[in-house]
């Protein structure tokens, strides 16, 4: 009996996964694809729950991969919520619930598929699910910790597929061929403190900081390449914590985050950063400390095999001609690029994160038919 990507969703749903709980979610799956055939193991690290499961040869040179994550950000005000956040109701053909969207819905459509594939059709190939539980919070132990298992283990992807939401507003219309980078920068601006009816006696850090920010804000990283729009800077904090009127505080925090295509590095970024912040110190006589977290490079899967045989099946099955994007934030497919080939397809991702997170019923047997004919193609 084919295995129905709704009711999977909602089980998964009711599964209460806040990062990093793994809340029942990976131990239901493991449940599934074991009975399925699939050879599973748990990779935990650092207190984060992980699945490998594999059906099919070891390294086969034909193995498909899926990539998600079952863990999901927290409720937020709960008393908005006009659903059970965790109850998973059904209502006018559509599925409440944290994570319906993002992304319980997509691995319960790729697990779907798989089981159902390899029933009725098994592959001469692998097929393998990589299933992360820290994917909305450090993602430090999760996709990565599946990576290196695999590494050490002689498992490999010949390419793999991430189930994200992808499409804006209408099914099939968007798959995303790479990402931007991400990294965020601290900033610490130390003066002398003193009183405002003096300010000879001080070195207010304020001017400073507000000088470094506007030579932040205001530089062009670029104009856009030609699979990226261009990159961005957001002066997201600036903070002393300084209620007085009548003094001058020794110290003021700043932070900024930076969205960046192909055209540069986080290396080159970081440079150019803490040039920008030793400028600023010698001219206000100030010190400035930096910290920077890069949390992806940017990367592109180039159109072609990959992303064409996706695109087919989405077109197949929708009616709709995908575009091939590299918009939106971070994704764990900045790590699985290092692997092998990788683009994303999911769902419309209009709801994720918000209150009332939902998914209509009908997209998620629309996915799980999609992701069933690209393994169909893919290993035809």
């Amino acid at each position: 009996m084919p295995v129905d990507p709704v009711e999977l969703t909602a089980r998964l749903v009711q599964c209460p996964s806040v990062t990093p709980a793994e809340g029942g979610a990976l131990v239901l799956l493991e449940g599934e694809l074991t009975l399925a055939g699939f050879e599973c193991t748990r990779v935990d690290r650092g207190g984060v729950s992980n699945l490998f499961a594999r059906w099919g040869e070891q390294a086969h040179p034909r193995s498909f991969g899926f990539n998600g994550h079952t863990d999901v950000v927290p409720l937020g005000d709960e008393a908005a919520w006009t659903m059970p956040p965790f109850g998973a109701e059904v209502k006018d053909g559509v599925l409440y619930g944290r994570g319906a969207t993002d992304m319980k819905s997509g691995v319960a459509a790729f697990v779907a598929a798989a089981i159902d594939f390899v029933r009725d059709t098994p592959p001469d190939g692998a097929i393998i699910l990589a299933i992360t539980g820290d994917e909305e919070g450090d993602a430090v132990n999760g996709t990565t910790a599946l990576l290196d298992h695999m590494r050490q283990h002689g498992e490999a992807m010949s390419v793999c597929l991430v189930g994200e939401p992808t499409c804006p507003e209408k099914m099939g219309e968007m798959i995303k061929i790479g990402r931007r980078g991400s990294m965020t920068a601290w900033f610490t601006v130390t003066g002398v403190q003193g009183h405002s009816a003096y300010p000879h006696r001080a070195n207010n850090p304020l001017p400073a900081m507000a000088r470094l920010m506007d030579r932040l804000a205001s530089h062009t990283l670029d104009s856009g390449t030609e699979h990226f729009d261009a990159s961005t800077l957001a002066v997201v904090t600036i903070d002393t914590g300084n209620d007085a009127t009548n003094v001058i505080p020794a110290q003021c925090k700043g932070t900024v985050n930076i969205r960046f295509n192909d055209a540069h590095t986080g290396a080159g970024l970081s440079e150019w950063l803490q040039a920008e912040a030793a400028a600023v110190a010698d001219d206000f006589t100030v010190q400035i400390d930096t910290r920077i977290k890069i949390s992806g490079e940017s990367f592109l899967t180039p159109p072609g095999a990959l992303s064409d045989l996706v695109a087919h099946a989405v077109q197949s099955e929708t009616g709709v001609q995908p575009v091939l994007s590299t918009t939106g934030g971070t994704s764990d497919a900045r790590f699985v690029k290092d692997h092998c080939p990788v683009v994303e397809f999911g769902l419309v991702g209009q709801t994720m994160h918000q209150v009332d997170e939902r998914v209509e019923v009908a997209q998620i047997r629309q996915l799980k038919s999609i992701y069933t004919r690209i393994l169909g193609d893919y290993f035809a």
